[in-house]
């Protein structure tokens, strides 16, 4: 199969009911900058774009992670429930140290712990933790050690 130069990926969007709250999530987690124009509005002040469509920016480029306000959202109640995943992110690390640190950052940001696979089985070398985000959204944390 070949590859289309002229078509490449721009961002990722995710639908959620109160876009601004899960854009700082992921800002802060990730360390993402806002477009120009969405940063939150000064204290008191009415956030027009938090209710509609905000996007972060990686700051060495690269895809986008963007936020659309939808008055409802089904939940994800995967993987016990009948309403699957939808989508998800894949994030990685460097070692298992550093899934542990991300971890207490996960959580302090307002994120949950579904799975956690530090020690792989048998059957699957890979280490990596399974979270949902304030708004549901699932995302993993892999470990990607390097073996030079």
């Amino acid at each position: 199969m070949t590859h289309d130069a002229s078509l490449r990926l721009v961002q990722t969007v995710l639908d959620s009911t109160d876009a601004r709250a899960l854009a700082e999530f992921y800002r802060s987690l990730l360390g993402l900058d806002y477009a120009a124009g969405d940063e939150p509005p000064p204290a008191g002040q009415p956030d027009e774009h938090g209710r509609d469509w905000l996007v972060l920016r990686n700051p060495g480029g690269g895809p986008q992670l963007a936020f659309q306000q939808v008055e409802h959202l089904r939940e994800p109640d995967w993987p016990d429930g009948p309403v699957p995943q939808q989508m998800h992110l894949d994030l990685s690390v460097d070692s298992l140290e550093e899934l542990r640190h991300q971890h207490e950052r996960v959580l302090g940001l307002g994120g949950t712990l579904l799975s956690n696979r530090d020690r792989p089985d048998p059957d699957d070398e890979e280490r990596f933790r399974v979270y949902r985000d304030p708004e549901g959204h699932p995302f993993c944390i892999f470990v990607a050690e390097r073996h030079e």
